[in-house]
Formats: C-alpha cells, structure tokens, sequence
C-alpha cells in the first residue's frame, strides 16, 4: 500500500494543532473554515460554499472541494465537520502528553472533529502531488454538533461520488459505525402561578415542583439496548426563593436504533409530563415541543463501502469490527438524503471532555487508513 512519508505525518500532527487552536464553536467556524479554504488552495484546488450558514444562522456553509481522478475511474466523498462543542473563554492549547495530543488547559481539544479535518487535508496534498487512482470529494460541513444541522442543508445532489465516509466516532480504528439512532429533542415548558412564598404560597403553583415531578416520573438512561432516554438542561425561577416560580423549562432526547421504539419512547415522555402537569399537588399548564433531529440507519455489512473500508482497514493494519452507536453524525443527514455513506470511528478518545485526546499514532493511523480507503476503491472499481 502506499504509505504516508514521514513529512507527511510532521505535516498532519503540525496542522492537527494548528486547527486545534483555532475557536470554532458550532454556528462559529468562520476562522477555521478560510484556514481550510486557504490549505485547499495552496494545493490548487478550488472550493464552493453554499448558504447554509445562514440557513442555520451561523457565519459559515458547506465546504466542497474536488480532487479528479483517472478518466473513467470512480469518485469517494471524505467528510468531516469544522465546528466543536462550546469551550467557554478557555483556550484551547495542543500539546503531546505520553505520545498523545491533548490541551494544555481544562476544555476540549477539538479531535472531534478536528482530527479528521488535518487527515483530510493531508490525504488532499498527497492526493494532488502523487496522483490518485480514484475522484476524491472534499466535505468540511458546519453546526454537526447541533444535531447535524450543516450536513442537513446540503444539497447532496450536488455531489459526484459512488459512496462517501465520514470519520467521527471516539472509539478505536477498525469500528465501523454500521447502525446508528433516530433521535427526538422535546422541550417542555410549565406554567404555573406566581405568588408570594411566604406571605401567600397557597396561591401559588409551582412549575419548578411540576418539572421535577415530570422528570421524576420519566424514564431515563439506558431503556434498553437500543434505547435511551436523558434530561440535560433544566430552567426557571425568578432567581431567588421568595417567590413561587410560574415558569420552569427542561430539555430531553429520546433515541433508540428502533425508530418506532424511539416514538413510542417520546410519547410516553409526554403522557408522563402531562400528568405531572394534571396532578392536582402541581395543577399546571404544559407546552411541550417535540422535534426529530435526525433519522437513524441500518446498513447491511455487504454494501460497497464497508466492503471496502474492511479491506482498507487491514491493509493499514487494523482488524475491521462492525457497531452500533447511540450517536448521531454527517453520515445520518447524507443517508436520509439518498446518499450512501458510513461513519468510521477515527481513534480519538473522550469527545466533549475536558480530558479528550487523541494519541499520535491514531492520528497517523488515520492518515494511513484513509490512504488505504482510496486505494481499495480504485481496486474494487478494476474488472
């Protein structure tokens, strides 16, 4: 196989950091997307941004780039996502700990998804100073972390290739992500009435205590083996403790690699919210708002570029594994849009924690894994 030259691993580890350091909150990729654009470039190659950034409001679209292949040969998508979870006013600061990558101060380091984004751009001027044996597509999408909401407002009609891969799943390389959920956000507000907590708290009722029977009632974490249940923000108050609060607002999910086991989930969330509201101790209104973010998928092991992502796999060494995922990534939004694609998980580690890293040879084992990728699929298109 062809092997990444050791300037090409210096080059992905120097840019990987670089990235790294570059604020990109979701909505906010602006600066690491022209660092980016401006890399593709460098290399010759031009780059189209739609208007998904402001479909989404957020300051940056979907990037494209094309690298052509042989005449006649097939073309591969490779996509990764610009923006990370929020990190506060914290910096983020790239240095080696015991052979891995992580951030000098305590916040994320951006390997989700910023790993995959160098590995690109490495497989990118490789590909254009080498020569490549098949098309390679380029897809650097925005606000993935806001339940995909870039990669949903790509036109994927635009795009040329067979079949594509997304890198971003935080486990070992060799798993390839062959089901992933359908996932449901609800928000839930109660509306009480406000009075005075110690002069007249009889007339008063409380949307705090109702919320927190409603979430008591729910239930939460793991269901089943393909279902989970969670409540991650919780609201409301008037700010201290004199008066009985008449508003209050939390935030759920429900996902499940079932869908109808996804819905069915959602709407016992809601029967369990809405007698809470009706219970007379609380005796409240309810509004809740429920919204699909994105479908789930099933892949069956046989189709084309899981066939050939195992083959990539041991050919940079690894041994392949085929798993499901409670998660969500670039690769649901493309699959509801008709277009075949599958995630692989890149070796990075602890996505969205202070603590996450990615070790050096995960990021250099990507280089090669993606290497490999191109190389299959130039063989698998040969008679």
């Amino acid at each position: 196989m062809i092997r990444a030259t050791e300037a090409e691993r210096e080059r992905v580890n120097a840019l990987f950091a670089e990235l790294c350091s570059i604020a990109s909150p979701s909505r906010r990729e602006r600066a690491c997307a022209d660092r980016v654009i401006a890399e593709l470039r460098d290399i010759g190659l031009e780059v189209e941004e739609d208007d998904a950034g402001a479909a989404i409001g957020g300051d940056t679209g979907n990037l494209l780039a094309r690298i052509p292949g042989p005449a006649g040969a097939p073309s591969i998508l490779l996509c990764a996502h610009l923006d990370t979870v929020g990190h506060g006013d914290t910096p983020i600061e790239p240095v080696v700990v015991d052979e891995g990558w992580e951030n000098a101060n305590h916040a994320i380091l951006g390997a989700d998804n910023k790993a995959a984004v160098a590995v690109m751009l490495a497989v990118a001027r490789h590909a254009v100073e080498q020569g490549t044996p098949v098309g390679i597509e380029l897809l650097f999408t925005p606000g993935e972390e806001e339940a995909l909401a870039g990669a949903k407002e790509l036109d994927a009609t635009k795009l040329r290739s067979t079949y594509g891969y997304v890198f971003d799943h935080a486990t070992p390389i060799g798993e390839i992500i062959t089901a992933s959920p359908t996932y449901f956000r609800l928000e839930v507000e109660f509306h009480g009435q406000a009075a005075h907590a110690g002069i007249r708290p009889e007339a008063g009722r409380s949307a705090i205590v109702a919320a927190a029977r409603a979430i008591g009632n729910l239930g939460l974490g793991r269901l089943d083996h393909e279902t989970t249940a969670n409540v991650g923000t919780i609201e409301g108050g008037p700010g201290g403790t004199n008066v009985v609060p008449d508003r209050c607002r939390f935030l759920a999910e429900a996902r499940s690699l079932d869908a109808r086991k996804a819905e069915r989930t959602v709407a016992e969330m809601i029967d369990r919210i809405q007698d809470a509201a009706n219970d007379p101790v609380c005796d409240v209104d309810v509004d809740v708002d429920v919204a699909k973010l994105f479908d789930g998928f099933r892949q069956p092991p046989d189709t084309p570029q899981i066939r050939v992502a195992e083959r990539a796999l041991r050919r940079a060494g690894y041994t392949p594994s085929h798993v499901a995922t409670g998660g969500g990534s670039d690769a649901n939004a493309l699959e509801a849009a008709g277009f075949p694609c599958t995630n692989l998980a890149n070796g990075t580690e602890r996505a969205h924690e202070p603590t996450e890293r990615v070790a050096v040879a995960a990021l250099e084992g990507m280089l090669e894994v993606t290497l490999a990728l191109i190389e299959e699929a130039a063989d698998d298109h040969r008679p």
